[in-house]
């Protein structure tokens, strides 16, 4: 009887002693994953936001980078840098912050996203369409 309560306590007191995740864990700056641009990740109001923060060339023949790509012809001249990327993500708990969604400046369309902190400077970052399934993950780093 002495073992299986001790054993019991050892395990809730190693369950209770892990980390616990905080909504705010994910705010700061992220490396994205090719290193050529930084995301500042804030949180207004209940909602989590990222803008691009930092471009490694945010110049293109002497020219301010701009949003060419979008979909919509009258977004096109819009900078880059400022560009608010993430929107609308709500922590679910844990380590996960999802029902947002992502803009790629690159491809110029919006998809669907969730997000994961693997660690305290990782964040796993999927992009998908209709389902998390049919998506890519991309991995950011925490920019020191």
């Amino acid at each position: 009887m002495k073992y299986r309560i001790g054993a019991a306590a050892l395990l809730l007191f190693v369950a209770s002693s892990g980390k616990s995740q905080s909504a705010n864990d994910i705010v700061g700056t992220w490396f994205n994953a090719e290193k050529d641009g930084k995301i500042q990740i804030y949180k207004q109001g209940d909602a989590f936001f990222g803008k691009l923060s930092w471009l490694k060339n945010p110049t293109l023949n002497g020219k301010t980078r701009t949003d060419e790509n979008n979909q919509d012809a009258s977004q096109r001249s819009r900078p880059l840098l400022g560009l608010v990327l993430l929107r609308d993500f709500k922590h679910d708990g844990g380590n996960v912050w999802s029902g947002g969604k992502i803009y790629d400046p690159k491809n110029g369309k919006t998809y669907s996203c969730k997000m994961t902190l693997a660690s305290r400077n990782q964040l796993d970052v999927r992009g998908y369409i209709g389902t998390p399934l049919l998506g890519r993950t991309t991995t950011w780093t925490r920019a020191q």
